[in-house]
């Protein structure tokens, strides 16, 4: 899901991947590997990489049945 959000907005806005590194200043390996779905990644870099789109990851509560 993240990594077809940002690839669809990435393009949205005619940037290449390194012109979108660029402008969050992360490396470039950063966004690809949004965009490829690592399953690990340093939320702090996403965070750079979604603020140019006015989005952020954040906590998603979901039922738990021992609460």
């Amino acid at each position: 899901m993240l990594a077809q959000f940002l690839k669809s907005k990435r393009k949205a806005f005619k940037l290449t991947q390194q012109e979108l590194a660029d402008k969050a200043g992360v490396g470039l390996r950063v966004v690809r590997e949004m965009e490829q779905g690592k399953a690990t990644l340093r939320m702090d870099k996403v965070n750079q990489v979604l603020a140019l789109f006015g989005s952020e990851l954040g906590v998603v509560i979901k039922h738990n049945e021992y609460e």
